[in-house]
């Protein structure tokens, strides 16, 4: 199973998330591609990702015969609000010189000259789209028509900005990633946006922002009815609904149980119940 989006580039129907795995990283993103994951997600943002270890992850499992062709792989760029002091550029260059040094940097780190996916890690405003907003994503664009990225996207938005962004953007994005809440029906408005435009959503935190989920009685009976585990069960209802989601789980265990998600098939019924049970 694929996510595609509207020019046509595919991505695989699970993601390994890779922040906060520290040291772990490398060991991690291995276990997760020996586990059968093939898109991963990183970000040149030392405070929570570790993105060179990612790349020595793919250099060990290109060893290995897995190729860089193989793998689906997503960076993004960190404005410097995100950032500590070890920013991946010259924070007092200007904002599209910022997006190119990030970028070259990420290709540096991951041993390759292009990457599937560039997102920009958050807008600069709380709503709408400034000036900043702006120029960093035209910066996007041209690394998107120079073939340096197969799609561009933005992460921690909201359906105003990206219904500004869609309208006035000369490339409109081709993915979003946001954390996910049951209790904003999985981020309803912002996935009907996505479903309009043909904009894939990747949704995170489907697990540790939904804690109260994972524990109803309703949801457990439907794990039960599949004779599977919680966690696939809303798993699955996000792809369903049209999320890719992503995992970050260090368990090996987990990671297999998470992927045989895609073999489930819920009724229309419990994944309308599950898509508004936070409502």
């Amino acid at each position: 199973m694929t996510f595609t989006s509207y020019n046509n580039v595919s991505i695989p129907s699970f993601m390994y998330g890779t922040a906060w795995k520290k040291e772990a990283t490398a060991r991690l993103v291995q276990l997760a591609v020996a586990s059968g994951f093939k898109a991963i997600d990183t970000a040149n943002q030392l405070i929570h990702y570790q993105e060179a270890l990612v790349g020595e992850a793919l250099q060990a499992l290109a060893n290995e015969g897995i190729g860089r062709d193989a793998l689906f792989l997503q960076t993004k760029f960190t404005p410097v609000g995100g950032q500590d002091h070890r920013t991946p550029y010259d924070p007092s260059a200007d904002l599209t010189t910022q997006v190119r040094q990030s970028f070259d940097s990420s290709l540096a780190h991951l041993h390759t000259d292009y990457v599937d996916s560039y997102v920009l890690h958050g807008p600069y405003s709380r709503r709408g789209l400034g000036d900043a907003d702006w120029e960093v994503w035209a910066a996007m664009e041209a690394l998107y028509r120079a073939g340096k990225t197969r799609m561009i996207g933005i992460s921690n938005v909201s359906a105003e900005q990206l219904l500004q962004l869609c309208a006035k953007a000369a490339v409109k994005p081709m993915v979003v990633q946001n954390r996910c809440y049951a209790a904003f029906g999985w981020d309803k408005e912002v996935r009907d946006v996505c479903r309009a435009h043909g904009i894939v959503y990747q949704g995170f935190s489907l697990l540790t922002a939904n804690r109260e989920v994972l524990a109803h009685p309703g949801v457990r009976a439907i794990a039960g009815r599949h004779r599977t585990g919680v966690a696939q069960v809303i798993f699955r209802c996000a792809m369903q609904i049209g999320i890719l989601p992503l995992t970050g789980t260090t368990d090996p265990r987990h990671m297999r149980e998470d992927l045989q998600a895609e073999q489930l098939a819920l009724t229309p019924e419990e994944v309308q119940w599950i898509e508004t049970m936070g409502l």
